[in-house]
This record gives C-alpha cells, sequence and structure tokens, in this order.
C-alpha cells in the first residue's frame, strides 16, 4: 500500500476545507492557497470527491465547495476511495485463485488480514473526530 500525493492532497484539503468552510462555500482558489496545493491538481481531486458524493459545489460569485454530508458521516477510507487510492496492503501481484500457491500461502493471508486492518480503520476514522482529536491536543 501506498497513498499517493493525490490521496494525502486529498485528505488534507478535506480537512482545510472542513476549518474554513464554517461560513459557507471555499474556492478552489483559497484552499489552494491555504495548503500550497495546485489549484489545477485540487480541480482534479475535487472532481472526483464530486462525484464520490462527499462535496457539492455552488457556481458564482461567493462560490466554492461544501460538504454533501455531515463531517461525522464521512470517513479517510470514502476520501482515499474517492481519490482513487488503493488500500490494499497485499504485495503479492497474484491475489486470485490462479495463483498455484494461493490456498496454502501463510504469508498471502498475513498480508490480506493487515489490508482488512487498514480498510477498518480508515473506515472508522471520521473528519470530525480527526478535528476533535486535533483541537483537544492543541489545548
Amino acid at each position: 500500500m501506498r497513498i499517493t500525493t493525490r490521496g494525502r492532497y486529498a485528505l488534507r484539503a478535506m480537512l482545510a476545507l472542513a476549518k474554513l468552510g464554517k461560513d459557507g462555500p471555499v474556492s478552489i482558489n483559497i484552499l489552494s492557497e491555504t495548503e500550497g496545493i495546485s489549484s489545477v491538481f485540487l480541480e482534479q481531486i475535487f472532481f472526483k470527491l464530486r462525484k464520490a458524493g462527499i462535496v457539492s459545489s455552488v457556481r458564482g460569485p461567493g462560490g466554492g465547495f461544501y460538504f454533501a454530508r455531515p463531517l461525522k458521516e464521512l470517513t479517510v477510507k470514502a476520501i482515499l476511495d474517492a481519490a482513487g487510492e488503493d488500500l490494499d496492503v497485499t504485495f503479492c501481484d497474484k491475489q486470485t485463485k490462479d495463483c498455484g500457491k494461493f490456498d496454502s500461502c501463510i504469508s498471502h493471508r498475513v498480508w490480506q488480514d493487515l489490508t482488512g486492518m487498514v480498510n477498518t480503520y480508515f473506515s472508522g476514522l471520521t473528519l470530525a473526530s480527526i478535528i476533535e482529536n486535533f483541537s483537544l491536543s492543541n489545548c
């Protein structure tokens, strides 16, 4: 498993949107400036996030992006999935029954278990919980 720049930026942008979007939609340019991420790259990411139903947008003056669902319902897994990240930790490229050792390969089962743990962790980690934990640690 390797989280690419797209996945890392998607999570950073969502956390920035949560921070900046309390008073309404936030433009790509504001997010770009705040996070130091190319606006063109953010547009690509937000296209995927909008398609996945994570964010919505408003056009025109004062327009921008806002969350389509409450932060307590938006998981890091949903964001990474929307960004196109693969959370599979299995290092073997033979993940199908076509592999002669598939049924007896113990190491493959270890990686499958780890993949399950990673997915479970990111499925339970919401934007709301990240923000709450960050806010508490800054007290």
